[in-house]
């Protein structure tokens, strides 16, 4: 079985049904919700309104990593994201992951009762690596081509998965090496990070193939110009094409689906569990 295994003796079991994460940037400018959950009351609110919903996890980021998106200054991000988990965490034994990549919120977010580190930049910023290890909690490992600000102008490969396969066999290696256990790696593909709209339908293809590393795969491509030029839809308009995509990535194998819409996407979900798996 695949279980992750949490502080304080808890664990989240990955072997049978995806769990949903619920999205929460408590950031002004994040691409679909910026500035609706930026204050400390609407967040909290905002997070115990998705457990209500049937999120497993809630992610909690505080550094929004769209296009052009601008660097956040440490204190800043510090600012908009523990109070949030320290209050969350008071009125809930749910699963918390910080999205960052400093290994200082890393630290403060874990202190403050955060349970899986989601970087986006895979732990190759300074001290990320060893804080990880340090603090023995489950780390997520995403594949981004560039970085936030640069990352869509032109993104080439020459073989799509070999390449992010290989990228991820480096940093699972150098996890393992510093001590992080393979079981409490999950690898996300990077839906929209330094990827075309081909680049993105083809890894929503082949997600099964992520899985290859003996790790589980995290999905997250709720609202994402994947959808919205697919679709001619704005981010306001891209729910139906989302729950396709979190069901099409559930069928391939992804055991963490990562989404704004809580609870239209539990709700596909489970009638997709049901028939898969039985009442």
């Amino acid at each position: 079985m695949s279980i992750l295994t949490l502080r304080q003796g808890r664990s989240l079991d990955l072997s049978k049904a995806p769990h949903v994460m619920g999205i929460l940037n408590t950031t002004p400018d994040s691409f679909s919700d910026g500035g609706c959950h930026n204050t400390f009351d609407s967040a909290v609110i905002k997070a115990l309104q998705m457990l209500a919903e049937g999120a497993s996890i809630i992610d909690i980021g505080g550094e929004s990593t769209r296009p052009n998106a601008p660097e956040v200054a440490l204190d800043e991000e510090l600012k908009r994201t523990i109070p949030v988990i320290k209050a969350l965490r008071m009125q809930s034994d749910c699963i918390i992951s910080i999205d960052t990549s400093k290994a200082e919120v890393m630290k403060q977010a874990v202190a403050a009762g955060a349970d899986i580190i989601n970087d986006v930049r895979a732990l190759q910023e300074p001290g990320a690596l060893e804080m990880a290890a340090q603090l023995q909690v489950p780390v997520c490992l995403m594949h981004m081509q560039g970085a936030p600000r640069t990352m869509q102008n032109n993104p080439v490969y020459t073989d799509l998965i070999s390449e992010i396969n290989c990228f991820f066999e480096e940093r699972i290696d150098a996890c393992v090496k510093k001590g992080i256990l393979l079981e409490n790696i999950i690898l996300d593909p990077g839906f929209g990070f330094g990827k075309t709209l081909q680049h993105n339908y083809q890894l929503l293809k082949e997600l099964g193939q992520f899985r290859l590393h003996g790790c589980e795969v995290l999905a997250g491509l709720s609202r994402k110009s994947m959808i919205g030029n697919l679709l001619s839809r704005d981010t306001e308009h891209r729910l139906a094409g989302s729950l396709a995509g979190a069901l099409i990535a559930a069928q391939k194998g992804a055991k963490i689906i990562r989404v704004h819409d809580v609870a239209q996407t539990v709700d596909v979900l489970k009638v997709w569990q049901a028939t898969e798996y039985g009442i």
